[in-house]
């Protein structure tokens, strides 16, 4: 009986000597949020938790962006991945930032204004004599614009006010009157809270308006000279977000058990609502089409928002999603 013993003790530490060899030999790289931990994010941490990265030769790090952004971070190569947006992307490729749109995470736009129901704002016409709190983005204004010419109404009726980080529930219990939020996260939020808001989403005024918001980004150098990395986070992002859509309560549960800080009943609403959306009418998830990106980017243009045309092919590229079976 000592013996066996003996024999399962060395079996086993040679095993975890085994497997410290094995996680030595994995390429560390990490990917660096958008924001706070949420459900644009579950398949990372399903690919994560289920191995998918380790299976491709990865030791993957999620990182939170800090105040520089997970733009910079990626586009300088401290980091190899980051969550970055369409729009982001389209005004730091003008400018000659060398990052590139490599996977939708959300095959449509989902966001839009939100108010209280007791704002009594419907549509893009109540805005007016209306206070709109945003981040100061110079975007915002056009979209506002676009949206309401839409309604026959007049964005310089509109008071627009920086609120920076402020919550929308914070900022509308104040003097805000609306704000731009995705529904998936604090629409669902605000059922939760039951407190009812109206929702102006901006695909309902706009096509060039449902641009891909969030994506997943890398940098120009890392589709140079590391495709081969690339295409591996590729395949194991694709088979966590493809299990979030397949299997949105056990991706809930280990969203939740990575971040336990997070709100249980809100990630697991949210990943309801969200799931199908993921992919939603693609062929697959991540694919981007060409057109949406030119239409944003046309958009932008044509509003004085983009100092010249965007190169759209050196944006954006399917290149490494998985092959399909």
């Amino acid at each position: 009986m000592k013996k066996s013993l003996g024999f399962i003790f060395l079996a086993v530490l040679l095993a975890a000597c085994n497997g410290n060899e094995s996680n030595g030999d994995l390429e560390e790289v990490s990917v660096v949020l958008d924001w706070t931990p949420n459900t644009n994010h579950t398949g990372l941490y399903v690919a994560q938790d289920q191995g998918y990265f380790e299976e491709e030769g990865l030791d993957v790090s999620i990182e939170l962006p800090g105040e520089s952004g997970a733009d910079q971070i990626v586009a300088s190569g401290q980091a190899e991945f980051g969550i970055s947006f369409q729009e982001n992307i389209t005004e730091a490729r003008v400018q000659d930032v060398p990052i590139v749109s490599i996977g939708a995470i959300i095959q449509h736009n989902t966001s839009g204004f939100a108010s209280p129901v007791d704002k009594e704002i419907t549509s893009p016409s109540d805005f007016e004599g209306k206070q709109y709190g945003g981040w100061g983005s110079t975007v915002e204004e056009a979209v506002l614009s676009s949206v309401m010419n839409e309604d026959g109404a007049d964005v310089d009726e509109v008071d627009i006010v920086n609120i920076g980080n402020t919550d929308f529930f914070t900022a509308v219990e104040r003097d805000v009157d609306f704000a731009w939020i995705y529904y998936g996260w604090t629409g669902i939020e605000a059922e939760i809270r039951d407190e009812p808001i109206n929702m102006i989403y901006l695909t309902d005024y706009s096509e060039s308006l449902d641009y891909y918001t969030p994506v997943l980004a890398t940098s120009e150098d890392m589709v140079e000279d590391n495709p081969e990395t690339v295409q591996k986070f590729m395949n194991a992002a694709a088979k966590g977000y493809e299990f979030a859509i397949e299997n949105r309560d056990d991706a809930a549960d280990i969203l939740i058990e990575a971040e336990p800080d997070l709100d249980p009943e809100l990630v697991k609403e949210s990943q309801k609502w969200l799931s199908p959306r993921y992919q939603d009418d693609a062929d697959q998830w991540g694919y981007q089409k060409q057109e949406v990106w030119e239409n944003y980017a046309d958009w932008m243009y044509e509003r004085d928002l983009l100092e010249e045309p965007l190169d759209v092919e050196a944006s954006y590229t399917n290149e490494f999603l998985p092959e399909e079976d």
